[in-house]
């Protein structure tokens, strides 16, 4: 199950004022416990900034990453939830923005796996968006 990976990688905002600032809290908990780098953090927004919003996978679901190199220390997710939502390029309104850091390409399946399951849950993708508080976002990750 995924909360392996996220353990208690959740936060909730009411706002927050760009896209790029998005990307650098949701990866604030993975940083503060060294599972990736201020590196990893950059090469996340630079990846929007060079190829589009190829990381929004659904309406208002974001999944910024990048290539592991020697950013990042542990396969994780963290998710934050924006209740107002964010814009990303391309006019994409965002809501969920789940930080992907895998060491390696077969950690990468394997996450990626788990994460479609989940994705393709239309319920339990709205109580995700419909999610106010980091406890809420727990319920529908069915993690509590």
């Amino acid at each position: 199950m995924l909360e392996k990976y996220i353990e208690d990688n959740i936060q909730v905002v009411d706002s927050i004022s760009t896209w790029q600032e998005s990307i650098k809290l949701a990866s604030q908990k993975l940083l503060e416990k060294g599972y990736i780098t201020d590196a990893y953090v950059d090469a996340m927004i630079e990846n929007v900034n060079e190829n589009g919003s190829y990381i929004v996978i659904m309406p208002k679901v974001a999944l910024p990453h990048a290539r592991p190199k020697d950013m990042v220390n542990n396969t994780t997710l963290s998710i934050l939830k924006v209740n107002e939502g964010v814009m990303y390029p391309e006019n994409k309104n965002i809501w969920l923005v789940i930080v992907l850091a895998a060491i390696d390409s077969d950690a990468h399946l394997e996450i990626i796996s788990e994460l479609s399951e989940m994705l393709v849950d239309e319920s339990q993708i709205e109580k995700l968006l419909n999610a106010t508080s980091v406890q809420k976002v727990k319920e529908a990750l069915e993690m509590v």
